[in-house]
């Protein structure tokens, strides 16, 4: 009890990340964490990183603390079980412990459970893994994930599939949770979009390519390029927007510099008010070789944007018409006629239709609220 107040304290939630960058998970849990109600429940993070993240004030300022256990790497199997019983001790009291980082959760998550709280949450977030040695380790780790976890959370049945196990979905034991956003915060603005473009040197008449996303092997930036590349040729008077930092960031720009691009590509990296340069962009293509449920496409389409999306992603994404899909097999040069062939559109306000979809904030956090409380 509070005793001053005479108010119960909120029950505490401890989400489990790989850091508080800007990453399409964490975005969506600070989504949850700005608008859940935090007299009722409070966030804490536990993170497998001994940086500071993007959003780390953010969480402070909101109430949370910031936890920091060693990232996994195999060879530290024992250390990395340590440090989690030794955190657990030093920090009872959770009412639930809300796992992101699938590939280590069948280790954290019995170890929360035996350690007295109550709820253990796994939450897939991604329809595959990395490729190499990494990638094996990580389906090896997650075999038995959903007999380790009290509930079984997806953003998508194809995420659900490839963490529990097609079994498990088709049982009815991985229940679905869209990744979902502050609809209106993307509505389009055509006074930020004049704005925007202005401040990046984009002109009036030019065409906007847009992405948002990590720099990393699944997003495909390369494949992008090539993409943007055929558009060119075709649209001399075009540029190509990319929002977000990554691993791969200077193979990309080493790309463009070879197709001779250079000049037309835009690295805006992370950016706090993301919603802005979306309003600067006229299309958005989006070639990821797997995904979860990308919060990224449904901004895009909030924000009014026609979107070009690889069907490796889940349909589940194509929530209006603004959005279609296409191979990557297709080759480049198709996609960025489609591109061209569906460039010319009159942009709407889309806020309404995400949030009757089901993808607005304010439904998920309802849900949220009563799994955490069991209410």
């Amino acid at each position: 009890m509070n005793r001053c107040s005479g108010q119960a304290e909120p029950a505490r939630v401890l989400q489990v990340l790989g850091g508080t960058g800007l990453g399409g998970a964490e975005s969506r849990v600070m989504d949850s964490y700005r608008h859940l109600d935090r007299s009722r429940i409070q966030f804490d993070f536990c993170v497998h990183s001994q940086e500071e993240g993007f959003f780390d004030k953010e969480i402070e300022s909101l109430g949370g603390h910031i936890y920091r256990v060693p990232r996994f790497r195999v060879i530290n199997w024992m250390a990395y079980r340590k440090a989690w019983k030794a955190f657990f001790a030093a920090h009872p009291g959770y009412r639930a412990v809300h796992g992101h980082m699938t590939s280590t959760a069948s280790i954290y998550l019995p170890i929360a459970k035996a350690s007295g709280v109550p709820l253990t949450i796994a939450h897939a977030r991604s329809a595959g893994v990395d490729p190499g040695l990494k990638g094996m380790m990580t389906r090896f780790l997650r075999r038995n994930l959903g007999r380790k976890a009290d509930v079984c959370l997806t953003c998508s049945r194809l995420a659900g599939e490839a963490v529990f196990g097609k079994k498990m979905v088709e049982q009815g034991k991985v229940i679905t949770v869209p990744n979902a956003i502050d609809a209106q915060e993307f509505a389009f603005s055509p006074d930020m979009r004049m704005r925007r473009r202005a401040e990046l040197g984009i002109g009036e008449q030019e065409f906007v390519i847009g992405h948002v996303g990590r720099f990393g092997h699944m997003k495909n930036h390369s494949f992008l390029l090539d993409v943007f590349a055929e558009v060119c040729k075709m649209l001399p008077d075009s540029r190509l927007l990319l929002v977000g930092e990554g691993s791969l960031m200077g193979a990309v720009r080493e790309k463009a510099v070879s197709l001779g691009l250079a000049g037309r590509v835009i690295f805006a990296g992370n950016q706090a008010q993301v919603a802005d340069y979306y309003m600067a962009m006229d299309f958005f293509v989006f070639p990821s070789i797997f995904e979860g449920l990308p919060g990224s496409v449904i901004e895009a389409q909030a924000a009014g944007l026609r979107c070009l999306v690889s069907d490796s992603v889940t349909d589940e994404v194509l929530i209006t018409p603004l959005a279609s899909a296409r191979s990557l097999g297709d080759g480049a040069a198709a996609w960025a006629r489609d591109v061209l062939e569906r460039r010319e559109y009159e942009r709407k306000q889309m806020a309404q239709a995400i949030k009757d979809a089901g993808f607005d904030v304010s439904d998920q956090v309802k849900f949220l609220e009563k799994l955490y409380l069991g209410s």
